[in-house]
């Protein structure tokens, strides 16, 4: 079978992809006609059915992300969900159909994820399991492995933990408060107003604190009691640093995953030094380019896909000939959850 794949690629196709070629708007993005060649080495070439959007997508698009387009035009995409049209040589783990999804790369430009037919690194394929729907294996990833990186292989996050979300109605922070209920932590979801407070304690936060309430410290003092909460997740860095540190405990941690505050983020020296707080940037890549903590990873996330207990949350979804609302929908912040394009 995989002779005849070969030789069945082994001239150019055609697909289509996403592209931008210049930065800007949601508007920026065209769907193009391109070639694609067979997979190399080591590659498998995946035809996808789903792509879940990400926040990082459109900060790439607008030239704000923390990798820049060499040149234009420039593909972009972290995840996607398909079947095995081939597979390069030296790639013995999956055949022609396999349903699969892929982990988010370390660089989307080299490989973008937005087309019908893409090529992806062996290692950052898994087949997923045959229950989830395409929409939901396509918003696995990014969402499950940047919580799990966080919370678990970071934080150390247990039992008596509380745990501190912000931007929770997005869907790593949707994954979150399904991580930290999985580890038995208690999860205290932060949103900006009261409108989805509701769906958050559906969606298994035990607690919600609204910025509109007014004082962040104080409330999260009443909810955590006088140790304060062990970890703080923040997406949004900005004023609301101050407050989330003046709510932790001694010896916490504050991970920073995110920038979403357009406003400047002070660095809250007297709190970080009263309580030897750990105040620590993170990018998903650090886990997914170790093979080790990914495995570990993957195998939690699998288990809990598995039994029911990590469920991924769609949103709404788009055609691919809408990608352009459905970047327009991204940047609303009206979503609950994962945005996907079916293919």
């Amino acid at each position: 079978i995989v002779y005849s794949v070969h030789l069945l690629l082994s001239r150019d196709d055609i697909t289509r992809v996403i592209r931008f070629y210049q930065h800007g708007g949601p508007e920026v993005l065209r769907i193009e006609d391109v070639d694609v060649s067979r997979p190399a080495r080591g590659e498998v070439l995946i035809r996808g059915k789903a792509l879940g959007l990400n926040r990082a997508e459109a900060l790439l698009r607008t030239g704000s992300y923390v990798e820049t387009p060499t040149a234009f035009p420039s593909g972009l995409g972290l995840e996607a969900s398909g079947f095995v049209e081939a597979v390069g040589d030296g790639v013995k783990n999956f055949a022609l159909g396999d349903a699969v999804s892929v982990m988010p790369p370390p660089s989307m430009i080299r490989w973008p994820a937005y087309a019908e037919l893409v090529n992806f690194p062996a290692e950052l394929v898994v087949k997923h399991p045959p229950s989830l729907s395409w929409e939901a294996a396509a918003a696995v990833w990014m969402q499950y492995l940047t919580a799990y990186g966080a919370l678990v292989d970071i934080g150390r996050l247990g039992k008596r933990d509380h745990v501190v979300i912000t931007a929770a109605s997005s869907s790593v922070g949707l994954a979150s408060i399904q991580i930290a209920n999985v580890v038995g932590a208690t999860p205290i979801a932060v949103t900006r107003t009261a409108a989805k407070k509701e769906a958050l304690l559906a969606a298994g936060a035990a607690h919600v604190v609204t910025l509109a309430e007014g004082d962040l410290a104080a409330r999260l003092a009443e909810i955590t009691g006088p140790h304060g909460a062990r970890i703080v997740f923040d997406a949004v860095g900005g004023p609301i640093f101050e407050p989330l540190t003046a709510a932790m405990s001694l010896g916490g941690i504050l991970i920073e995953y995110g920038g979403l505050s357009p406003e400047a983020t002070p660095f809250p020296l007297f709190a970080a030094l009263s309580k030897t707080l750990t105040l620590r940037g993170y990018r998903v890549n650090e886990i997914v380019g170790d093979p080790v903590r990914s495995a570990t990873a993957r195998k939690f996330i699998l288990d809990g896909l598995a039994s029911g207990a990590l469920k991924p949350v769609i949103s709404r979804t788009f055609p691919f000939e809408r990608i352009v609302d459905a970047h327009r929908f991204l940047e609303s912040n009206e979503q609950f959850g994962k945005i996907v394009v079916t293919v």
